[in-house]
C-alpha cells in the first residue's frame, strides 16, 4: 500500500497531463484507472504480484508523460500539444527490425 499509493496519484497526474482540454478522454482515462486499482484493491502487501502491478503503473504514466501527444485539427492542419515533459527525439537515424538503421540526409535516405 505504500506505494501504491504515489503510483495512483503520479498516473492520475500523467493522465492530466497528456489530455489536459479534452475532458471526455481525460474522464475516461480517469475512469479507467480507478478502475485497475480497484481490481487489485484486495492483494495483501506481501503478495509477489504488488510490485509488477506498481510497476506497470509508473511505466504507464511515464508513457503518457513523454510519448502522447494531442492533435486538434485547425483548418487544413493538426496542432500538437507539445508540453515539457514530452519525448524528443532528433530524426537523424530511423531504425528497423532486425536492427538495421538508415540514416536520412535531406531527401535520400541510404544505408549507413
Amino acid at each position: 500500500m505504500t506505494m501504491a499509493l504515489p503510483a495512483y496519484r503520479g498516473l492520475l497526474r500523467a493522465a492530466s497531463i497528456a489530455f489536459r482540454g479534452d475532458e471526455r478522454v481525460l474522464s475516461a482515462a480517469r475512469s479507467s484507472i480507478r478502475e485497475g486499482f480497484r481490481a487489485n484493491a484486495s492483494l495483501e502487501p506481501t503478495n509477489p504480484e504488488v510490485p509488477g502491478a506498481i510497476k506497470h503503473a509508473e511505466e504507464v504514466a511515464a508513457i503518457l508523460r513523454q510519448n502522447i501527444v494531442q492533435g486538434k485539427k485547425d483548418g487544413e492542419r493538426y496542432k500538437l500539444r507539445i508540453h515539457e515533459e514530452t519525448e524528443r527525439g532528433d530524426n537523424d537515424t530511423v531504425k528497423f527490425p532486425g536492427g538495421q538503421t538508415v540514416k536520412i540526409d535531406g531527401k535520400k535516405c541510404s544505408d549507413r
